[in-house]
Parts: structure tokens; C-alpha cells; sequence
């Protein structure tokens, strides 16, 4: 009787590591919801917006310029953002304050990205810490499931026309 229930107990403990592996797989390099916070990337993402974002992009360096993603948080590592992908590596780039005061130009060097949020008036992003090392971007987003009245893939930048060559 002893020997059943161990031999269930160590199947079900197999079957339950192996599940965690694989929904592990899944959440790491497939794709996962999040809950985007704060008013950075208004009017696109909303607070508390939820939305499904893919982690095969990062892997296979599918970020480009206009796109949004997530990424751990230069100044806080144990925190994610969701910003928008401004230049690339090499990319020169036409910064200015979050007041919109004092404006400059910056290169974006290999191996990082330029994060801007669409609500540049309130938003902490790459005119604040710089440029972002690519390894930190952990998916792209692109489809906001709630609110279901918003439900669809995401717009376009309300600062379209930053995404100059």
C-alpha cells in the first residue's frame, strides 16, 4: 500500500515539474498577458490596460522602430515598462526635455534601443536613463485584450512622425 501511494505521489510530482517546464517555455518564449500601469504610454495604453505580449521578437532581434514593448526597468530592475521603440542601434536621435525645453541629438550605440513613451509629457523613458541595452526588452506587445471595447491590435504613434530615418 506504501509503495502505491509513493508511486502516485512521485508521478504526480513528475507530471507537475514537467507541466511547470513547459507553461515555464510557453510564458518565456512565446508570449504572456500583462497589466500595463501608469500614464506613460497614453492615449495608446491606458492604466490598467491589459494586453498579450510575444517574446519571439527579442529572440530573433524582430524589434523595430514604432513598436511597442516591455522591458525591465533600466532604473529599477525589478520592475517592468512598456515603452515605444524610438530608434535603433546607430540610430541618431533628436531629444529633448520631458518639458520640451532643451533639445539635442543622441546616437543610439549597439546593442540598445531608444524608449519613449507616447505621453511625453509624463512619461520616464530614454530622455531620463538613455539608452536601453537591447538584452533588457523582454517581448513586444501588440494586441490589447481589455478593455473588450478596445480590444484589437495597437495603434500608431500619436508621434509618428518621431520614426525619422
Amino acid at each position: 500500500m506504501l509503495r502505491g501511494v509513493l508511486g502516485k505521489t512521485f508521478r504526480l510530482v513528475g507530471y507537475t515539474i514537467q507541466y511547470g517546464c513547459i507553461a515555464h517555455c510557453a510564458f518565456e518564449y512565446v508570449g504572456g498577458v500583462l497589466v500595463c500601469s501608469g500614464p506613460s504610454m497614453e492615449p495608446t495604453i491606458q492604466n490598467s490596460d491589459i494586453v498579450f505580449a510575444e517574446n519571439l521578437s527579442r529572440h530573433f532581434y524582430g524589434i523595430q522602430r514604432g513598436d511597442i514593448v516591455v522591458a525591465k526597468s533600466p532604473s529599477d530592475p525589478k520592475s517592468n515598462i512598456c515603452k515605444r521603440v524610438i530608434g535603433l542601434e546607430g540610430d541618431k536621435i533628436l531629444t529633448s526635455s520631458p518639458a520640451g525645453f532643451f533639445k539635442s541629438h543622441s546616437y543610439v550605440p549597439k546593442g540598445h534601443v531608444w524608449l519613449e513613451g507616447d505621453n511625453l509629457q509624463n512619461s520616464t523613458d530614454s530622455r531620463y536613463y538613455g539608452p536601453v541595452p537591447y538584452g533588457l526588452i523582454r517581448g513586444r506587445i501588440f494586441l490589447k485584450i481589455w478593455p473588450l471595447n478596445d480590444f484589437g491590435f495597437l495603434r500608431d504613434s500619436p508621434n509618428g512622425h518621431r520614426f525619422s530615418d
